[in-house]
């Protein structure tokens, strides 16, 4: 009886192993159809190639900063979709789910002589998107509705609640500085640098750590070279951004709420019993219940996991927009969330992808819409080749799996 297990960064390598030998193992992974982040990476370069061509704009200090902020709901929504996709489930509740919060935040916060503190707002806030994914989870597992009935049903419904809530006040400001500040607020450029030196410093300690561990228990781990590389490389693009942001208004703190979403939830997901199961489960759900792993409590807490970062995804772009209105939660949240895990990397079928897919595919998403609203195009061209992009992913993709399939990686 086997179970999918969560994927690698790369292929292991014997301690003794060479820098050649891990390379031509990577090359081999390739051509068989494991490609990663190699056609994410490669599409983030020519779309933006092909946009800065088009308009010496894009690749501004001033736009990057603003890539930061535009993409940050999405990325933080796309990372609680994943875990979804993962068990091979789909969450449509999670575009007016974000509403629902970023409306109760707001609401909480109007100065009527009834306002909470910020803290208390966004507990509550979280805590109501939580609720719901939990509502959600037990449905299927207990009833047996399927998902996709479950969360379109509550596509409806929490839409329902965002007009409700709304009611006959049109737009509603939000007043509060520090929830404004999430994504309008900035680090110096002395807390950036910072920053960048301590998020190195704890990456190298915990590659060295799991290359320590691993060669202590007699198991393969990848070339100190490798974990070198690997090491300068993150401090390479960190170092780049900072510089780059710092030419303008400096890193957002939504950026680095997004980076420490991205840590956090790349732990649970590689690092903790619970993530293993979601992986077993969305490999072989049958297998996995024989193997122990009480289904559906992962299930309940799967969901509960998308509907609670759906609402703090909804909580940052209330305060990127600072308001709400009876549209919150709708428009494109919903499809370029689920799309950027989707474009990322993670597999429909479930048992496949990783955390980090969700940010890369976010980042596609907010560079297109970036870049064609800077060229002057509407809605209508925007969806057209952002559905033209999530196509070519998932063909991509399927071509990988096939490849996988006929070499045994998959």
């Amino acid at each position: 009886m086997s179970v999918a297990q969560p994927p690698v960064l790369g292929p292991a390598a014997p301690a003794t192993d060479t820098v050649g030998r891990y390379v031509r193992r990577w090359w081999e992974g390739v051509r068989a159809g494991d490609l990663g982040s190699l056609p994410i990476v490669v599409g983030l370069l020519i779309i933006a190639v092909v946009f800065q061509s088009q308009n010496d704009r894009f690749l501004t200090a001033g736009n990057f900063v603003n890539l930061m902020v535009q993409g940050a709901a999405f990325a933080t929504i796309a990372m609680g979709v994943v875990f979804v996709l993962l068990l091979g489930e789909i969450d449509l509740s999670i575009g007016y789910v974000s509403g629902v919060a970023g409306v109760i935040c707001t609401l909480l916060l109007v100065p009527d002589g009834n306002q909470v503190s910020p803290a208390v707002a966004l507990a509550l806030a979280l805590a109501a998107g939580a609720a719901i994914g939990t509502l959600h989870g037990l449905i299927i597992t207990k009833i047996g509705v399927p998902s996709f009935v479950v969360t379109l049903a509550g596509l409806l419904a929490w839409n329902g609640v965002v007009l409700l809530l709304i009611g006959s006040r049109g737009t509603v400001i939000l007043q509060d500085d520090v929830v404004i500040g999430l994504a309008n607020d900035f680090l110096s450029v002395t807390a950036s640098w910072l920053l960048v030196a301590a998020a190195v410093g704890g990456y190298a300690v915990t590659q060295l750590a799991a290359v320590r561990q691993r060669s202590r228990a007699g198991l393969p781990s990848d070339p100190l070279v490798i974990v070198g590389v690997r090491v300068a490389l993150l401090a390479l693009a960190l170092a780049a951004a900072t510089y780059v942001a710092n030419q303008n208004r400096g890193i957002p703190y939504v950026a680095v709420l997004v980076g420490l979403l991205l840590v956090f939830w790349t732990w649970v997901s590689r690092r903790t019993r619970f993530g293993r199961y979601v992986y077993a489960i969305g490999g072989n759900q049958e297998a996995a219940r024989r193997a122990g792993i009480a289904v559906d409590r992962v299930k309940i807490a799967v969901f509960a996991i998308s509907s609670f970062m759906a609402a703090l995804g909804g909580i940052i772009l209330a305060s990127r927009l600072r308001s709400v209105d009876t549209n919150a939660g709708g428009g494109s949240i919903l499809l370029y969330s689920i799309a950027a895990a989707v474009i990322g990397g993670t597999s429909l079928f479930g048992g496949r992808g990783t955390v980090k897919s969700a940010l890369l595919g976010a980042l596609v998403i907010a560079s297109i819409d970036n870049g064609l609203g800077l060229l002057g195009l509407g809605s209508g061209e925007k969806f057209v080749i952002t559905g033209a992009v999530l196509l070519l992913a998932v063909t991509v993709a399927s071509i990988s799996r096939r490849g996988r399939e006929a070499t045994g990686r998959a």
